[in-house]
């Protein structure tokens, strides 16, 4: 695990331990590369039963199946001021926050934070069950304006979903491996690391996490062959979306989304490499138990 990443997540997934990684939510890496010209349609109820999206049962099984309600945030006086001074990050809904944010709140509202009780807070708020899932959405961390301002780092976006997953489960006792195989897929994805790098970058000391995450990494390594030998094909074949389509026996809406991810997918790879060299090093992006909230 990156030294960045939140310390305090890592070993609760060992709340996956009894759990093996999910066996009906991929394919063998062979057959799907032996599908290259036909992917599988990614969405409707064949896709959502495949990746670990359970589809709703009858009317009267809708409570069961509801997402359970998180539990409300943190009490503490500090937090209580600051859903009233900044309602956009701290509200009912929070965001994730930019790093350096305890600066600036004290420098945004001078005399109203006691130093050492708003590192509290803030821990507190950090490491709330509420603000871990959206930690683990894929939103950007956020300034006080509440603008957008930097992406949250794969590690630590990956290591608030395990530990929402494994305080849901504990709360519930849901079986949660789906959901986690799912969200790892998705967040891995939208990366744009590859599944090599992205395993390399949030592996853990915990095996159960690990196999979830090496069948997601595999199934992701098997689509993304796939996407990009589709998007030369249709690149050379200088036909339309539709034609194209048709010639591999592909919905046009299916071909133009592979296509339009593939596309992104390359172009996000292309324009990250020459930034590599200059990119500074993250500073972490929530306390642990054992450290000061400085970063935040």
């Amino acid at each position: 695990m990156s030294d960045t990443a939140p310390q305090h997540a890592e070993p609760h997934a060992a709340a996956l331990a009894h759990q093996t990684a999910p066996t009906d939510a991929q394919a063998p890496a062979s057959d799907v590369a032996d599908r290259t010209d036909r992917p599988a349609p990614r969405g409707g109820r064949r896709g959502a039963a495949r990746h670990g999206g359970p589809r709703q049962g009858a009317r009267g099984g809708a409570k069961r199946a509801q997402e359970p309600k998180l539990p409300k945030g943190p009490s503490h006086p500090v937090l209580t001021q600051l859903a009233e001074l900044e309602p956009t990050l701290f509200g009912d809904k929070p965001l994730p926050l930019k790093r350096g944010i305890f600066h600036d709140l004290m420098a945004a509202h001078p005399g109203v934070f006691e130093k050492e009780a708003l590192k509290t807070a803030l821990g507190l708020h950090t490491r709330s069950t509420r603000y871990l899932v959206v930690m683990a959405s894929g939103q950007q961390r956020h300034d006080l304006q509440g603008q957008p301002v930097e992406v949250v780092a794969p590690e630590h976006r990956y290591h608030a979903l395990l530990e929402s997953f494994r305080r849901r489960h504990a709360r519930t006792g849901e079986d949660v491996r789906q959901k986690v195989y799912a969200h790892i897929l998705k967040a891995a994805e939208e990366s744009a690391l590859s599944p090599t790098d992205y395993a390399a970058l949030v592996r853990s000391k915990d095996e159960a996490a690990n196999e979830i995450l090496d069948a997601a990494m595999a199934e992701l390594d098997s689509r993304l062959a796939r996407d990009e030998a589709l998007l030369r094909a249709f690149t050379a074949s200088g036909q339309s979306v539709n034609d194209f389509a048709d010639a591999y026996g592909m919905h046009p809406i299916e071909a133009g989304v592979t296509l339009a991810r593939a596309k992104a997918r390359a172009d996000a790879a292309a324009n990250a490499a020459p930034q590599t060299a200059d990119a500074a090093p993250p500073d972490a992006a929530e306390p642990s138990p054992d450290e000061e909230p400085d970063a935040i």
